[in-house]
Parts: C-alpha cells; sequence; structure tokens
C-alpha cells in the first residue's frame, strides 16, 4: 500500500515544478498554448492533491 503522506509530497512537489514552468513560460514571452498547459498542471495537480488528502481521512476512520 502506498503511503499517503509521500503521494502528498510527491503532489506538492509536481505543483511547484508546475509553478515554477508557468513562471519561466510568462518570463521567455511564451506561447499561449505553453502557458495553459503549465495552467492546467497546476489545477489538475490541485485537484489531485484534494483528492488525495480526502482519501487519506477516509482511511483513518
Amino acid at each position: 500500500m502506498i503511503h499517503l503522506r509521500s503521494a502528498i509530497t510527491v503532489i506538492i512537489v509536481g505543483i511547484a515544478l508546475w509553478f515554477i514552468a508557468l513562471i519561466v513560460a510568462i518570463g521567455i514571452d511564451a506561447s499561449t498554448n505553453a502557458i495553459w498547459i503549465c495552467g492546467s498542471g497546476i489545477a489538475l495537480g490541485v485537484v489531485g492533491l484534494r483528492y488525495t488528502i480526502r482519501r487519506a481521512k477516509r482511511e483513518q476512520i
């Protein structure tokens, strides 16, 4: 079984990396497509983080 704390850490690191990529993409004036991809990565990471935290709380009961 996967430890959910380690999964939460991985998701947070992934969100941070997508955020850094977004800042870099904005900084180098990348295409709109690249900026949307970075934004989507952040949004999906947040959804995954909320799901994983909710799942962890449910398993503790």
